[in-house]
């Protein structure tokens, strides 16, 4: 069995989920930023990787799975600044995973995994640079994203590549 455990990462968040699930995979594995992925051929299992961005993946992802996704049986993990505390904020990373699963759709999704990431501070300011005030409210919400992804959302990232291997 050969796995690939590729992902796009802007501040360090996504990469850290990345190396989590590649730990626990066995036999040959390869660890690779999109960047340096020129085909999916040969691979049993690909774990592919994001945050998200402006409510759905960034440009980077949309195009690496335009590019080599389609028919490809691949399991997704996703990071995000959303702490998810309220009724509100679950409907809204609902709609970002389902955007997200939708860059997938000529892919057979084998599982999806996501966790909170850090909002970063220079996007945070960038968020209320633009004084519109649901974007602000989100950068307003910093403090709660810091320190993840933490140990146990870690942890869940390698729960789930063990249980994708095993189907």
């Amino acid at each position: 069995m050969r796995y690939l455990v590729t992902y796009w990462s802007q501040t360090g968040n996504t990469r850290k989920v990345a190396e989590a699930i590649f730990e626990v995979l066995p036999a040959e594995k390869s660890l690779k930023p999109f960047d340096e992925v020129e085909t999916l051929d040969g691979y049993d299992f690909i774990f592919t990787g994001f945050p998200i961005l402006q409510f759905g993946p960034p440009p980077a992802a949309k195009i690496f799975l335009s590019t080599h996704a389609a028919g490809k049986n691949i399991a997704m993990f996703v990071t995000h600044a959303i702490p998810g505390a309220n009724p509100q904020q679950q409907v809204m990373l609902g709609k970002e995973l389902g955007r997200c699963r939708s860059a997938f759709a000529k892919s057979e999704i084998l599982g999806l995994f996501h966790c909170q990431g850090e909002l970063s501070e220079k996007a945070a300011n960038e968020l209320i640079s633009t004084n519109i005030p649901m974007l602000m409210e989100f950068a307003a919400m910093r403090p709660l994203t810091i320190g993840h992804p933490n140990p146990a959302e870690l942890e869940q990232a390698r729960v789930f590549a063990n249980a994708v291997i095993k189907i």
